[in-house]
């Protein structure tokens, strides 16, 4: 897994997670990659704030910033799993049905298509997207 800072041709910028270089040009070109504030497809990577080293004083090593990284994206997605419902696909469904007050409320974790996406958007609900990478010891 990469991930990249990007940004739209309207400057919202945010960040893509892809499998690698290759998998994110080629969504690029096919202008699968959508801004999630205003859904352009027209985007750039832009540079990494987080690959800046900022002081010449920083003890720490970029394995331990690795390792650091890496456990706080384990104890995220360990979060979202352990406190969201898998809806699944269902996500535009379930997220309408508590907008308009058919079931209660709760947090909700799934997927969706660029078409649901704006129609919550047009709906006026709220959300975000967070790729959640996949735990290669769990695929065994």
């Amino acid at each position: 897994m990469i991930a990249y800072d990007l940004q739209c041709v309207n400057g919202h910028s945010f960040e893509g997670w892809f499998e690698d270089e290759n998998t994110f040009k080629d969504q690029e070109k096919k202008g699968l990659i959508a801004c999630p504030v205003c859904d352009m497809t027209a985007v750039t990577r832009i540079p990494s704030t987080f690959a800046i080293k900022s002081s010449a004083r920083s003890s720490l090593s970029s394995e331990s910033t690795a390792a650091q990284m890496e456990e706080l994206s384990l104890r995220i997605t360990d979060f979202i799993e352990k406190n969201f419902d898998n809806v699944g696909c269902e996500f535009a469904k379930e997220a309408l049905k508590m907008h308009y007050g058919v079931t209660e409320q709760r947090n909700i974790r799934g997927t969706s298509s660029p078409e649901e996406e704006k129609t919550l958007k047009e709906e006026g609900i709220e959300f975000i997207k967070i790729p959640i990478p996949t735990n290669p010891e769990s695929d065994a």
